[in-house]
């Protein structure tokens, strides 16, 4: 079939805002902030033949867009060997096993299959993170599990609605297995009602256009996105390049793990090895293949952003499976740090190899954490029980245009940190500082972002802190010749006491009682070029900004900045030092 430039045009788009319908329906119905505010969500329309992505939101988390294609497939090749019930109309399968295509378990993935003419025509799918999942800790972020059940209730493909009415049987095992499970139905409802507000728009440009032309635009789509992604390839450098990246520790033993990564360019394909990584590790710091893959896929997404979001953009990418490494879990190995931390590590790593074959395109690190803290316990003044989750943002590395972003979201979605008004109103928390981090990014001729300083305090009962962070041990490095960002840094204020976490970024069932205070810092953004070549009335800027302090600026940037009280002898001789 032959189809118009404008028609396709008008489809692709079509196509993208039903996604992003389906994003606004979820963030506006859900009950949970993590959802409703920071937006911990993602929604797409998958092929009915093999699962591929065919359109995502794009307010949806990247790092779902390679995880949601992989778990589709894997339901659909559940059914056709008989492991799964068939679906009938109305049907809506719910999972969130890490191992069939997933990341940790907090991220509940639902999928519905599009009916047209008595056929599948496409699955529709979206995922939540849920505040909680179970597990031995509030919240799901267990910095020290040995084993996934630990981690939570583990949901393989079963049907939650059944021709559209929800099972009580499978929902009461699910509230019988995690905490404030009164809560959860809110979400769910607004779940289930994104993938029906999807399936009316679809129809709507079914209707309107005839499958037959829908069906060709697809494969039209997907065909370009493989020949840009292609384009952009051939366009590199011959060449192979190598980059390393660290995980602080696994939350068990208290080592780094290394990511080591070569990208190998083919022609108009790149191949990723990541085989000399570390060997799977005992704590929760693993990574489930789809997990991995779709690290790699959101990395060169940032790169080359102007190609389309469709399977056809992956083709081109080719990563080997890293068996016997961790980024290539199995199971009972805990996941809960994949996609919040992990999955950053391996984005860090693809920057910091491509910025050697592209350095006009590809930024320093960015600050590469969720900031995951989960804070769990009772209300006396309510009455009830909460789970309050946290994520943070952090610097973005600087590139060759400009300076990196301050205080952004994370590496692998556009979450951003639920509003603090929000936050103490459906919490018994204080916060008492939320603030850039002074200092925090990384030196360079354009330097990192500044990440965030917050603390907080409990105001009433008692509660257990978790966290699972990263970048504690090793700042987000910086490129071709900038200095990495400032580490991430927790500490725990009980009775006056300051306690940090032995893993740095990483502890779990830390009691806490009214008027504890947990102090937070996130990681800035890598700087990218020399520092001394930066221009000294950037760095002047930044002094009077209140970004550097003065003795910060002159060690960092080797410049004279006479107006901030700084002269020449001095500036040289605290360099040196």
């Amino acid at each position: 079939m032959s189809l118009d430039a404008i028609t396709l045009s008008v489809i692709q788009a079509a196509l993208q805002q039903t996604c992003d319908e389906m994003d606004l329906a979820f963030s506006r119905a859900a009950f949970s902030p993590v959802i409703a505010e920071a937006n911990d969500r993602s929604d797409g329309i998958y092929s009915a033949v093999d699962g591929s992505l065919i359109a995502q939101g794009s307010e949806g988390l990247p790092v779902f867009v390679g995880v949601m294609q992989h778990s589709t497939r894997t339901i659909i090749e559940m059914i056709a060997d008989g492991r799964v019930l068939p679906p009938e109309e109305g049907d809506v399968y719910i999972v969130n096993d890490p191992y069939l295509g997933g990341t940790h378990l907090m991220d509940v993935r639902f999928a519905m299959p599009v009916w047209r003419g008595g056929k599948i025509f496409c699955w529709l799918s979206n995922t939540g993170h849920w505040p909680d999942i179970g597990g031995s800790v509030p919240g799901g972020f267990s910095a020290s599990a040995t084993a996934v059940e630990q981690e939570g209730l583990r949901l393989p493909p079963v049907k939650l609605f059944k021709k559209g009415a929800m099972d009580p049987e499978i929902y009461a095992i699910i509230c019988s297995n995690i905490r404030v499970a009164d809560q959860r139905i809110g979400d769910i409802r607004a779940q289930a009602a994104a993938l029906n507000v999807g399936q009316e728009r679809l129809f709507q440009i079914l209707d309107r256009y005839g499958d037959e032309t829908v069906v060709a635009a697809i494969a039209e789509l997907r065909r370009r996105a493989a020949e840009q992604m292609r384009a952009h390839i051939a366009a590199l450098p011959e060449g192979n390049w190598q980059a390393r990246a660290y995980v602080d520790s696994d939350g068990v033993v208290n080592e780094p793990l290394t990511i080591a990564l070569t990208v190998e360019k083919q022609g108009d394909t790149l191949v990723f090895d990541f085989s000399g990584s570390s060997k799977p590790c005992a704590g929760p710091m693993n990574s489930v293949l789809a997990t991995t893959l779709s690290a790699v896929y959101l990395a060169m997404r940032h790169i080359f952003p102007n190609v389309p979001i469709s399977a056809g953009a992956f083709e081109p990418l080719v990563v080997r499976r890293p068996e016997g490494t961790f980024l290539d879990a199995k199971y009972p190995r805990p996941v809960s740090g994949c996609a919040a931390e992990v999955s950053q590590r391996i984005a860090e790593a693809v920057f910091a190899a491509m910025v050697q074959a592209a350095p006009d395109r590809v930024t320093a690190a960015p600050a590469g954490s969720s900031g995951n803290f989960a804070l769990g316990g009772n209300d006396p003044a309510r009455g009830r029980d909460y789970v309050m989750y946290q994520i943070s943002g952090g610097g973005y590395g600087g590139n060759a245009g400009h300076d990196g972003l301050s205080n952004g979201c994370s590496t692998i979605g556009i979450s951003k940190s639920p509003p603090v008004e929000i936050m103490e109103q459906a919490y018994p928390v204080l916060y008492r500082r939320y603030a850039l981090r002074e200092g925090s990014g990384g030196a360079g001729k354009q330097r990192g972002g500044f990440g965030l300083a917050y603390e907080i305090e409990l105001l009433r009962g008692e509660a257990r802190a978790s966290f699972v962070m990263d970048h504690g041990r090793f700042g987000p490095q910086g490129a071709l010749g900038g200095r990495d960002g400032m580490v991430n840094t927790v500490t725990v204020f009980r009775d006056g006491q300051a306690h940090v976490p032995p893993h740095l970024s990483k502890e779990q069932d830390i009691p806490l009682r009214a008027g504890d205070r947990v102090l937070v810092g996130t990681p800035g953004g890598g700087g990218y070029g020399d520092p001394f070549e930066r221009d000294p009335q950037l760095v002047l800027r930044d002094v009077s900004l209140g970004y550097y302090t003065r003795r910060q600026a002159a060690e960092l940037f080797g410049v004279a900045i006479a107006e901030a009280g700084v002269d020449l002898a001095e500036t040289e001789r605290l360099r040196r030092e």
